[in-house]
């Protein structure tokens, strides 16, 4: 049983980001599921995005490049797993690295708990992952990134 429990552990292969965004949970939802939205705030500081292929819908692909600032492109694809709108996503992120992300949206009054959780194969592989390619930092980022594009398209929503 014990043994059992140990091949279980996600412990050190896996990251959490949690944020409370300002803004209603519909809207975090419309942010991060339409790919008019997800191509202006995805990825770290200095990263753009062309998305190629987003079907939001459990077994739909997800394909997208981001574009790095030095000029390098890094093609990702995903598989949507788990989609609760607007509760819930759940993506198998199948090429290099691959992971598993689960994404909640917790309404809280007029603002939104999000909770980014990426578990990862191996804890080998995640430890590669978080020195070669700061994916903690990253993820961080990505974000802050959410939380300031959130900002504008609401204030710019509202100021209508």
């Amino acid at each position: 049983m014990e043994a059992n429990k140990k091949s279980n552990s996600t412990a050190g292969r896996e990251l959490l980001v949690s944020r409370l965004l300002n803004a209603p949970r519909e809207l975090v939802w419309e942010i991060w599921t339409n790919p008019e939205h997800i191509a202006n705030w995805w990825g770290p500081e200095g990263f753009s995005n062309t998305i190629n292929t987003m079907d939001v819908k459990p077994g739909g692909e997800w394909n997208l490049v981001m574009h790095g600032p030095d000029g390098t492109d890094y093609k990702n694809k995903s598989i949507f797993r788990e989609v609760i709108e607007p509760e819930r996503i759940v993506y198998e992120h199948v090429s290099a690295p691959k992971f598993l992300a689960t994404i909640t949206f917790t309404e809280k009054g007029k603002q939104t708990l999000l909770e980014w959780h990426m578990l990862f194969e191996t804890a080998e592989q995640f430890e590669q992952v978080v020195k070669t390619f700061k994916a903690d930092e990253g993820l961080k980022q990505n974000v802050e990134k959410l939380a300031k594009f959130l900002d504008q398209f609401y204030q710019a929503k509202h100021a209508l």
